[in-house]
């Protein structure tokens, strides 16, 4: 019965993580309404520097509100699941961001980067529903930036 438990519990921290990088390449993707079902029904985000938004409705309205110009890339790395039980968890992912402007010229390395790089991390509160696995809570914060 022990072994089936670590099988669970390695199964959880899978899935947890995998909802880490699935919401950043869905919001590199600017697939906004794709990356809300990602989130409870009532969940709490707060964006870096932002208040908190409460309800798919709210974090999708943010999300919309970007300038569709601006191209980013979210590496999340280093996720820690903790605190976990077969119905709920808490994680902490570390992100590097990467920002581009659309309309920059397209070269053979790509668009050049824009001069800022951003370190910062996701503190997720993750919980089973009927849907799945989904984020209830994300506190999303930069630590550092480089220019």
């Amino acid at each position: 019965m022990e072994h089936h438990l670590d099988a669970d519990m390695q199964a959880i921290h899978t899935i947890c993580k995998d909802l880490a990088v699935r919401t950043a390449c869905l919001v590199d993707q600017q697939n906004y309404e794709a990356l809300v079902q990602l989130f409870t029904p009532d969940a709490s985000l707060v964006r870096p520097g932002g208040e908190p938004l409460v309800g798919r409705a709210q974090i999708l309205a943010s999300y919309q509100s970007k300038p569709k110009e601006r191209l980013t890339r979210h590496f999340v790395t280093n996720s820690v699941v903790y605190e976990a039980d077969l119905n709920s968890a808490r994680m902490i992912s570390y992100v590097l961001l990467w920002s581009a402007a659309a309309d920059s010229p397209l070269e053979a390395f790509g668009r050049k980067a824009d001069v800022r790089q951003v370190a910062g991390q996701f503190d997720d509160y993750l919980v089973r529903t009927e849907e799945g696995w989904r984020i209830a809570q994300r506190s999303a914060s930069f630590q550092m930036y480089r220019e």
